[in-house]
């Protein structure tokens, strides 16, 4: 399968482009454009790396390719430096959900932390209602070219910081309003979800739908802490539980695994896996299996029935979309439309809506399919 430049493919005669998809793990502030990275920056005289959008995207790319999390995190003090107004912002967000809508997204969830885009005087309140009126003015755009997306936000706290209670309040506070969901994200190994126990009691009081960063930076641990302390119903990443999982024996196609108890737990209840196939390969997260997309535990989970999904996490750091991750996937794996289609009905099942909602994008998943 040949990929071209904007990351689009054929597979069965089909464009992976024109397929409908559903996007659960997408960062706002790894997804700024590069041309408004250098355009917001000088309308606040912060230098840049290069005032050239196509070398500062290849910047973005090498940065971020470390192999370690915490190197990777560091290209961020740029795209949240251009997001402290609320005209950045609502810029921000608009082009993000117009982004997707090119990209063959028909639902999404942008996870962003508000704590970080108060520099310039802006308060909580103000910060997410900004982002919520770009969203918004993204989504009528898309509607005026007759195009369907929908974009809801998982208001997300710092797990080194000290503020989760706080965005957990805030979270709950604007439900209905924008918010659908809550995270927790930045460094992991060493922040255990533990460490914000308080918050998700909080949340769970409210009923309010949480996932959580785990199994990326560390590993079995953090994704236990992230299911009994998090009560998360979706796990961010989530690659490293296939370190619960023993290969015993392989024959041609034949795997003979043998299940630890807390990927069986993973697996049995259907706990979505937000997989970001790309983003795995440049922080390191899938070190123990090899440094290469075909090394990648995606294949092993999905046929073994894990609930997988495909996520771009920093569209802007690894230079990609949910089109060029699923084409890469296919390529590695030799997957069918029928595989593709099944990554996008695990996440509009995974999704933060109601029953009557998720049902509704499934059909809507099916029928593009389907056509």
């Amino acid at each position: 399968m040949s990929i071209d430049q904007h990351g689009d493919a054929t597979l069965q005669g089909v464009s992976i482009r024109s397929l409908p998809k559903v996007s659960l793990h997408d960062h706002l502030d790894g997804a700024v454009r590069p041309q408004t990275v250098i355009e917001l920056a000088d309308e606040i005289g912060l230098d840049v790396p290069t005032t050239d959008a196509d070398d500062l995207a290849d910047w973005f790319e090498e940065q971020s390719d470390s192999g370690s999390l915490v190197e990777y995190l560091k290209t961020f003090d740029l795209t949240t430096a251009v997001m402290q107004t609320r005209e950045g912002l609502r810029r921000v967000a608009r082009e993000f959900v117009e982004d997707l809508a090119d990209d063959g997204v028909v639902y999404g969830e942008v996870r962003w932390a508000p704590e970080l885009h108060l520099q310039r005087g802006l308060g909580l309140a103000d910060v997410v209602e900004a982002v919520q009126e770009g969203i918004e003015e993204g989504e009528d755009a898309v509607d005026g070219t007759g195009r369907d997306i929908r974009v809801g936000q998982l208001v997300t706290a710092l797990r080194n910081t000290d503020r989760s209670m706080e965005i957990a309040r805030l979270a709950v506070e604007y439900r209905g309003r924008g918010a659908v969901g809550f995270d927790i994200a930045g460094p992991e190994d060493g922040f255990p979800p533990s460490r914000h126990r308080a918050a998700f009691d909080y949340l769970a009081a409210h009923f309010f739908p949480v996932t959580v960063h785990a199994g990326e930076a560390a590993g079995l641990e953090s994704i236990r802490s992230a299911l009994l302390d998090g009560r998360a119903l979706r796990l961010g990443h989530g690659v490293r539980i296939a370190e619960d999982l023993d290969v015993v024996s392989r024959a041609g196609d034949e795997v003979l695994v043998q299940f630890g108890d807390l990927a069986r737990w993973v697996r049995d209840r259907e706990i979505p896996l937000e997989l970001s196939p790309s983003s795995n390969l440049q922080t390191g997260a899938i070190a123990t299996w090899g440094t290469t997309l075909a090394d990648h535990p995606f294949d092993l989970l999905y046929q073994l029935g894990f609930a997988v999904t495909v996520n771009v996490d920093n569209r802007t750091m690894s230079r990609t979309s949910l089109t060029r991750e699923l084409s890469l996937l296919a390529d590695a794996f030799e997957y069918t439309l029928d595989d593709l289609e099944a990554f996008q009905l695990n996440a509009a099942a995974g999704a933060f809506l109601t029953v009557e909602e998720r049902e509704e994008l499934i059909d809507i998943v099916g029928e593009g399919f389907e056509r």
